[in-house]
Order: structure tokens, then sequence, then C-alpha cells
């Protein structure tokens, strides 16, 4: 049994190494992000809805994404390939909160921009599904959009990888 013993011991030692390392990743992930803010975790927003009030204004899957966090399937959205000219708004509350002229295709199955319009996101910290990622909401009623990498093009740097499901686009 002292095989098992050390083995246990060094499995508790290689997830206290990990638990470490996420928290310092975290401390330097939390950095500005061009378009957004940080939001505290217990700031109220303009817009507050019941969970009824929200169920009746969005779909099931918008409800999923918007006010619970999820995720639509890869390459789902219609607003994948819009091409046309225009602002991309919160399907939660109507706030513009991307342009065309800052998405691009990265690829990746979800729209994809270098920045958000200005004071138009807030984001936070997420930690689940074992990595450190930046969450982007909509700054006015809070909803879910998506996540901000630094894996996007020059000059930031930043790829906005965004729910088209919780967007609507309205164009010039």
């Amino acid at each position: 049994m002292t095989t098992r013993r050390y083995f246990l011991l060094g499995l508790g030692a290689v997830a206290a190494i990990g638990g470490g390392s996420l928290l310092l990743a975290s401390r330097s992930h939390n950095r500005k992000l061009l378009g957004s803010q940080e939001t505290p975790a217990d700031e109220s927003f303009e817009i507050q809805r019941s969970e009824s009030e929200w169920r009746a204004l969005l779909t099931e899957d918008q409800f999923a994404v918007l006010r619970k966090e999820g995720t639509e399937r890869a390459n789902s959205s219609p607003l994948l390939n819009e091409k046309r000219e225009g602002t991309y708004h919160c399907a939660g509350c109507a706030l513009p909160v991307y342009r065309s002229a800052d998405k691009y295709d990265s690829k990746t199955g979800w729209p994809s921009f270098t920045r958000a319009i200005e004071n138009a996101v807030g984001t936070k910290l997420d930690t689940s599904l074992f990595s450190t990622r930046t969450e982007v909401h909509c700054r006015r009623c809070g909803g879910h959009l998506g996540h901000i990498f630094d894996d996007g093009p020059r000059p930031s740097g930043n790829r906005h990888c965004i729910n088209g499901l919780v967007l609507t686009f309205i164009a010039f």
C-alpha cells in the first residue's frame, strides 16, 4: 500500500501545482482589453429582468447563452458569414456592441471581432473548464456574449469570439 499512498500524494501535489499555476495565470491574464472594461462581480446592470421576463423575450437557445453563459454550436450562426456593413446589437437589450468594420474570419466557427464598440461590453475572469479565459458580456444587461482571446490580428491582438445567436445585425 505504500506505492498507492505515494501515488495519491503525488497526484495531490500535481493538483496543487496546477491550481497555483491557474491562480498565477488568472492574475497575469487580468489585463485591459480594447473596447471593454473589467466588471465587478457584484455589479447590477442598467437593465434588470426576472428570469421569466428574459425567457419571454429570448428564444430558448438565446436564453441558454445570454443568461446561463452557454455556447452555441460552432458554425451554426448565420451571422458567421455576414459580410454587409452594419452593427451587431445585443439580443437582450439592443445595445450596439460590435461594428462590421471590426469583424474578421477567425476560422473558429464563431463570429469574431478585433474589438467592441467603446464602452459597450464588460469583462470578467472565467476559470471554468480548467482554463483561464476572459468572458465578455453586454455592459447594459449583463448578457453573456462570448470570450476574448489574445490570438487575434494586429493591432489589438484580441479576438472577441462571440456567439452569433445573441446578436442581432442591423445593416447600414
